[in-house]
């Protein structure tokens, strides 16, 4: 006898979804190296966005839909003027902290930037801030923004462990969606059952393509992609928290669910798979784990499985600049993921595509010792044609170690090697880094560094007293963790 009706038991919440609500309303967190390390993750995160604010790609997004809108007790973008509501708010801080490629990253099965929340949380934050205060009521503490970002990065970290997204095309902010909708609908007061319906609802929409990151179609939506996922999540969150129903089985219904719509079909080799081993698995349990061992891009603004190669290209820098027409090949020894992601050839269309590129990453440092953001915009790489010959002599090979100490745990390695060769027959070294100065294993070395990224930053907005306001403030975990949020952010505002 042929179905010709659908069960309509409806089942619990997705266990999944079980298990992220459970971690943010019942999870206590007391590492101080998480703290500390989120500390240092706030400065970084709001210098970047605050760098990005020198480039008018980046600032013709900004600002309110409605020229003119008056928000009240609207949240603030930092580094400008604006007063927004906080879904809109979101978008434009968790723009300006992704245009320039510049802010943390986690690499695993999936790829990511966790401090791509800080949109959602802070926007939140500030905007229940200045309102509580209005009402008479004690505002949220900057305390409180590192505890969502703790748990943010958790949510996004502990998801990308094991489950590629990229492996079915689907782009990493999906992720960032479903961490800012969990940690901003406690934020705003959703019990459990109004948290599950905002996390269904991040899994039930549509998900982003990676296209605009790979070639042929690279290009600035990347750049702004975290932003609009962040923001989503604050929408959602507010829809959830409006009383809407949840949809308990989003991820495991049987044919118009996740698993099956999108995590399937996709890929040949999935499709074929029972839902058993389809399903999310978690290496680990939610803590603290993901703000612990997160990676910040300290030195350069570039993709962060190149970070390595940029750090070894600038040691090799004075052994090339006045060799570079005597240059016969340069042979880059990377890992898989690195190959898959960012290694092109043929012409470059913009600076999206430039900063997502291997070879130009790694001949600009070779060139000129060094590389900044104005590195990739299309007049500096027209005025130097020299950087896409260099990228013509450039063979990229795997090393299969590299790889494997990529996805080890106890490692996460990043390792790139480069060797110079010349026409003579002659060589340099073959220079190896398999830690970006970023990497837990060289906090101690990376944090100053990191500080004097952030004094640079804020001086390409604010006047000296204001920098050094914000800088003592900003190394001074008790009191930056006692400070209001909404004080905290009055700092930053133009």
């Amino acid at each position: 006898m042929s179905q010709t009706v659908e069960s309509n038991v409806r089942p619990d919440y997705d266990v999944e979804l079980r298990k992220i609500a459970d971690y943010v309303l019942d999870y206590r967190i007391d590492s101080d190296e998480a703290l500390d390390t989120a500390r240092n993750c706030l400065m970084d995160t709001l210098g970047c966005g605050l760098l990005a604010l020198r480039f008018p790609e980046c600032t013709k997004h900004l600002g309110p839909l409605v020229e003119g809108t008056v928000v009240p007790h609207g949240a603030r973008v930092p580094g400008t003027s604006f007063r927004l509501d906080p879904v809109k708010a979101a978008w434009d801080i968790g723009a300006i902290i992704r245009w320039l490629d510049y802010n943390d990253t986690w690499l695993a099965a999936e790829w990511g930037h966790p401090s791509d929340n800080l949109g959602g949380i802070l926007a939140v934050a500030d905007h229940l801030s200045q309102k509580r205060v209005a009402e008479g009521e004690a505002p949220l503490t900057v305390r409180d923004v590192l505890e969502a970002m703790i748990m943010a990065h958790e949510i996004q970290g502990i998801l990308a462990l094991d489950n590629s997204f990229n492996r079915v095309g689907l782009d990493h902010v999906v992720l960032v969606k479903v961490a800012s909708t969990a940690v901003t609908a406690k934020m705003m007061g959703a019990d459990r059952e109004q948290l599950l319906s905002a996390l269904s609802h991040a899994w039930a929409d549509g998900q982003s393509l990676r296209t605009y990151r790979h070639a042929p179609n690279a290009g600035s939506r990347k750049s702004w992609a975290a932003g609009d996922a962040t923001s989503r999540g604050v929408r959602l969150a507010d829809i959830a928290l409006r009383g809407e129903m949840g949809i308990p089985g989003v991820l495991s219904a049987p044919q118009w669910g996740f698993y099956d719509v999108a995590f399937s079909h996709s890929n040949k080799d999935l499709s074929l798979k029972p839902l058993e081993e389809r399903k999310f698995t978690f290496q680990r349990d939610f803590g603290t784990y993901t703000m612990e061992n997160v990676l910040f891009k300290i030195s350069f603004p570039a993709e962060f499985h190149s970070q390595t190669a940029c750090e070894a290209a600038v040691t090799l820098h004075p052994q090339v600049k006045d060799r570079l027409d005597e240059i016969d090949r340069v042979v880059l020894t990377t890992h898989d993921s690195a190959i898959r992601i960012i290694s092109k050839s043929g012409a470059l269309a913009n600076p999206a595509d430039r900063d997502h590129c291997l070879q130009y990453m790694t001949a600009v440092p070779l060139i000129f010792g060094n590389l900044v953001a104005e590195h990739y915009e299309d007049d500096f790489h027209a005025a130097n044609p020299i950087i896409d010959e260099l990228r013509d002599k450039m063979e990229v090979v795997e090393d299969e170690r590299y790889s494997r100490d990529y996805y080890d745990p106890e490692r996460r390695s990043i390792a790139n090697a480069i060797q110079v060769f010349f026409k003579d027959g002659s060589a340099t070294d073959k220079v190896e880094v398999e830690y970006p100065i970023g990497h837990r294993r060289r906090r101690a070395e990376g944090i100053p560094v990191l500080e004097e990224k952030f004094k640079r930053n804020l001086a390409t907005r604010f006047p000296g007293g204001r920098c050094e306001a914000i800088m003592s403030l900003c190394k001074d975990q008790s009191r930056l963790e006692k400070t209001p949020v909404n004080k905290f952010v009055d700092l930053f505002v133009i």
